[in-house]
């Protein structure tokens, strides 16, 4: 494997959407890797469930400073981690996953896809990763584009998968390798299987450029790979002999990481890199040959982002001429193109037309493809509106009242997103999040107000409007309600869920975890909220203002009360994070010491925890490890839970 360097981390992210770091990068013993190995092998044998409660060496990873610093770069300081959700080891074994894009909820929850780097998932391999070992499997470069899942039930449950048909068929639970596999060695070894080629072809008749299969390995013992969470992947069955699998097990630690904060602008221009430079990928060997004009606009797009330059200003319109219209209209028609092979077509063009210097020619043609019929021309205009800033906003804010509520939900990101930090952009998501009747359109905007909220601090304007967001999120809490998780009410398997007459968006899977303190019960909105509370408090107690007694209050109440296991570790981390973060002067506040004390008695009351939100909200390993010993109590029964994993 030819590992990502720290001159190359941003360039291969932005374009590839994958990195990978060696273990000798990380800075920690690799002594440490050697014993969560061990350890999770025993565990394994002893049917035991793994997490960081039962393995704590694992915090020592996530702490490393050469983890920290990549993840620094590419999701901002203060990064925090999903809680109770993939945070567990994953084997591979005999069977394939089919291609998907992961949830960007919680276990299968829906909402909109980012494109700016909000969220990333961590993998990390305790033990080497020989190519015959089930490497994961991965499509570098196709994390800017998708499919559709508004109207699409094959793609309601959060994974965008590339073939639907794989799952229905049944092939899935069918063994590649292994002793139960009709396939023979030769055939396996060799990738002939009718998996291997199914596989194969699904990516290949996307047509999308440079995308490939590629299984991230060989890995050395300890690698840490990082990806966009919207790149295509799929778990992997193994090659080798299946009787030395028990002795010789293959394990990947995932982890859900988000922003909480916005890029450090960059002092003087952004110099975006020559993509061309090397010829071809030094890790996937896809020839850059392959690029197109398509791709390079949007990666040139995302690297200012990373640097901190968005786009904004105006420029006059005196000077439009019609060679620039015919331009702006031929990108346009280009955003119209159909099928799915076209939609780095139509992704490329809206972010083409965004670049243009003309911005009121770029906003009225991207305002028509965000009113249109199809779901895939919408798309690109959301994207198109972000990439052009805040100028965006009226246009952005007009949609927040049209009848069609995917258009509220484009508002709802977009404002988020790019929105003028002002009290309109403000009273427009309380609006939607207070009153929209759908409850897709109100956690788009529950997650939108933590962009908000970074974009706030990042700019310091407006920062007093921090405190009027941390109540109307509160008051959120108030009024949302937790429902019986799909796959539970409609007695089916969450890929399988349907939208009803209560919800209209995939909510996620709801998760037995054994403890009759919590139901599987899902909430969208609650979820999306609390997720903006994290971002929130990660920002210090003077950032919340006068709701600060507000937010404690409400944020306690969701720990104490809350069934939603998901919703009560983003409270834990809200918490943790307001007690620990922000400035000394914050600290020092007699809510907060008081907070402080009460948060010791608050955590324990929980009977399992998520330990790495807290590592992430400001306590170190060791102060984790003697505040909630890692007891019986907190290691669930692995035959329960783990099925239900594995379905998810």
């Amino acid at each position: 494997m030819q590992y990502t360097t720290s001159d190359s981390l941003l360039r291969e992210f932005v374009s590839r959407g994958l990195v990978v770091i060696s273990p000798r990068d990380l800075g920690i013993p690799l002594d440490v890797h050697r014993e969560i190995f061990e350890r999770e092998k025993a565990a394994l044998h002893e049917r035991k469930y793994v997490t960081a409660s039962l393995i704590p060496q694992i915090l020592q990873v996530l702490e490393a400073p050469g983890v920290v610093a990549a993840c620094d770069r590419l999701v901002g300081k203060n990064w925090a981690i999903v809680p109770f959700t993939h945070n567990t080891p994953f084997m591979s074994g005999s069977n394939d996953q089919h291609w998907h894009k992961d949830d960007n909820g919680p276990y299968n929850g829906r909402k909109q896809r980012y494109h700016h780097a909000i969220q990333i998932e961590m993998l990390y391999y305790p033990q080497e990763v020989r190519m015959d070992m089930g490497p994961t499997a991965t499509v570098p470069y196709s994390q800017y584009w998708t499919f559709n899942s508004e109207e699409n039930h094959d793609n309601f449950a959060g994974a965008d998968h590339l073939d639907f048909a794989y799952h229905l068929s049944g092939m899935e639970r069918i063994p590649v390798s292994g002793p139960k596999s009709s396939y023979s060695t030769n055939e396996i070894v060799e990738q002939r299987t009718d998996h291997d080629i199914r596989m194969r072809k699904a990516v290949e008749e996307l047509q999308w450029p440079m995308c490939h299969p590629f299984e991230v390995g060989p890995l050395e013992a300890g690698s840490v790979v990082l990806y966009s969470h919207n790149l295509l992947h799929r778990g992997n069955h193994r090659r080798d002999d299946w009787r030395t699998w028990k002795d010789n097990p293959r394990f990947m630690w995932r982890f859900w990481l988000y922003r909480t904060t916005d890029p450090v602008e960059s002092e003087g221009e952004v110099d975006c890199p020559d993509w061309t430079e090397d010829g071809i990928d030094q890790v996937t060997r896809t020839p850059n040959s392959e690029m197109t004009e398509d791709c390079t606009v949007v990666w040139n797009y995302q690297y200012g982002w990373l640097k901190g330059k968005s786009v904004s200003g105006h420029s006059p319109q005196s000077g439009v001429t019609q060679s620039v219209r015919s331009n702006a209209e031929a990108l346009y028609n280009q955003i119209l193109a159909k099928h799915d092979e076209a939609e780095p077509k139509r992704i490329g063009a809206a972010y083409s037309l965004a670049a243009i210097p003309e911005r009121d020619v770029a906003i009225q043609f991207l305002r028509e493809a965000l009113y249109h019929d199809r779901e895939s021309v919408r798309r690109a205009a959301s994207y198109g509106l972000v990439a052009v800033g805040p100028d965006a906003t009226e246009v952005l804010v007009e949609a927040s009242s049209s009848p069609v509520r995917w258009i509220r939900k484009a508002s709802a990101f977009g404002l988020g997103e790019v929105g003028d930090l002002s009290n309109d952009t403000l009273d427009v998501l309380s609006r939607l999040l207070f009153k929209d009747p759908s409850i897709y359109v109100r956690s788009v905007a529950g997650s939108a107000f933590g962009s908000l909220i970074r974009r706030i601090v990042m700019n310091s304007i407006r920062t007093e409007l921090l405190a009027d967001v941390a109540f109307v999120l509160s008051k959120s809490l108030e009024l949302e309600v937790n429902r019986l998780a799909m796959d539970k009410a409609q007695n089916r398997s969450i890929k399988l869920v349907r939208p009803t007459d209560d919800c209209d968006v995939c909510e996620g899977i709801g998760i037995d975890y054994g403890q009759e303190r919590f139901e599987p019960v899902r909430s969208a909105v609650r979820e999306n909220v609390l997720w903006s509370m994290v971002i929130l408090c990660s920002h210090g107690a003077r950032s919340v203002g006068s709701s600060l007694g507000r937010v404690i209050q409400h944020l306690e109440e969701v720990v104490k009360d809350d069934k939603n296991v998901f919703s009560v570790g983003f409270a834990i981390d809200a918490l943790n994070r307001l007690a620990n973060m922000g400035s000394e002067e914050d600290r020092d506040l007699h809510e907060i010491k008081e907070l402080q004390k009460r948060n010791l008695q608050t955590f324990a009351h929980i009977p399992i925890q998520s330990l790495e939100p807290l590592l992430r909200g400001g306590l170190d390993s060791e102060e984790i490890v003697r505040r909630f010993e890692i007891s019986e109590r907190m290691r669930l029964p692995f035959e329960k839970v783990a099925p239900q994993l594995a379905k998810s």
